[in-house]
Order: structure tokens, then sequence, then C-alpha cells
């Protein structure tokens, strides 16, 4: 009996003396002081956490939209144009090419052909017409300047308009110059032509995934009364 109480006893000794050193291991950790940080909060170890330290790379500029192009929304003016007009002499069938700008006039022996003005029908127009407002001026016998046309010339109705003259013929054989591509009213096809073809996309986009969808299954109608009296 009395060795039984001893054995007890030694075996109570030994668990309270390993439990005494368990507590001072746990003392010892946590007198253990930290690293101190400079915000004064512990670092974020869980995954995923983005490091402050780490260099943050700049978002890359998205490039601009290229600037549309620009139209021209004036005619070429006036004194700019350049007009080549024909002239003939009928006496001996010689026949010359005139290079002018309005304004400008070109003497060729006893006769002086002055053009005025020089126009073009626009592209869009239905009949297309070139244009020169033409004065000629003949010396007579008699050394003196005598008008025998001022009007409008027509390249493609020759007949609208001629100059009358017994010895001498001219012509409009061409006028440079451009039209406006657009007016103060005009709205740019591509605008809208671009979201008219966004919106069609999509539309048809939607009638695909329509088309493709299986057919929806008829919805049985729920027995009735009537039919289950008459079971």
């Amino acid at each position: 009996m009395s060795r039984k109480l001893a054995t007890g006893a030694a075996i109570l000794l030994i668990g309270g003396v390993a439990a005494w050193q368990g507590v001072e291991a746990i003392q010892a950790n946590d007198e253990q002081p930290s690293l101190p940080l400079a915000n004064g909060v512990g670092p974020d170890t869980s995954p995923g956490t983005p490091d402050d330290s780490a260099p943050v790379k700049p978002a890359a500029k998205q490039a601009a939209p290229a600037p549309a192009s620009d139209l021209s929304k004036v005619e070429t003016p006036m004194a700019d144009r350049v007009a080549v007009l024909g002239l003939l002499n009928k006496r001996n069938g010689e026949e010359r090419d005139l290079t002018l700008r309005p304004g400008q006039a070109v003497r060729a022996g006893d006769v002086v052909v002055r053009l005025r003005a020089c126009e073009t029908s626009a592209p869009w127009e239905a009949e297309p017409l070139t244009g020169a407002f033409v004065q000629v001026d003949v010396q007579g016998r008699d050394t003196r300047w005598r008008r025998v046309f001022s009007g409008w010339l027509y390249k493609e109705s020759p007949s609208l308009n001629v100059v009358e003259h017994p010895i001498y013929d001219v012509w409009p054989k061409s006028c440079a110059m451009t039209h406006p591509d657009i007016g103060p009213d005009t709205v740019i096809a591509s605008t809208v032509a671009g979201g008219n073809a966004r919106s069609i996309a999509k539309k048809s986009a939607d009638d695909d995934d329509d088309a493709g969808a299986p057919p929806a299954a008829a919805a049985t109608p729920a027995p009735s009364a009537v039919s289950n009296n008459a079971r």
C-alpha cells in the first residue's frame, strides 16, 4: 500500500514539473519583442496582398483617335482659276490655245481675247458644263477697236452662244477649279453609317442567338374540373 502511494506521488511530481516548464516557455515567447515597423502596423502576409514597396508601373497611355480628314468647304476662288480658250483664224486656218486667268487678256495680231470668268458645273449636277465669260475685240481697217463679242461660251453646248465674226472664232476648252466637298448643312455619311452599322450588327447578333436557341415547348394546359368529373 505504501509503495503504491509513493509511486502516485512521484507521478504527480513529474507532471507538475513538466507543466511548470511549459508555462515558462510560453511566457518567454510572449516577452520577446517584435520588430518595429515604420507605420506601426504589422505586415500583411495574406496571399494576394500587394507590396507597397514594389514599384508601380505607369498605366499605358491610350493612343488618341486619328483626326478625321478635313474636307474642303470652299471652291476655288475666281482669281485662282485657269481657263484654256481656243482661238481660230478662219482666213489661214491657224488655231492656238490661250491659257488665261480671269482678268487677263491676250492679243494675237488684230484680235484681243479677254477672260472675265470661268466656271464648271459641280460633279453632282445632272448636266456637266464648262463655261467661260469671254470678250473679243477686233481692230478694223480704220485702226479702231470694236468689241464683237461679250458673253458666256460653253464647251459642251457651243450652240448656246457663239462668236459671230467672219474671221475669228473663240471657244472654251477647260476651266481648272475645284468644288466644295461639303456644305454648311452637310451631314457626314460615315458617322451616320457607322452608327447604323453598329446597331444593325447588334440586331443581327441577337437574331442569330434567337435562331440558335431551341424552340420553347408548348405549355400543357392544366386539367380542368370538367375533365376530372368526366373521368
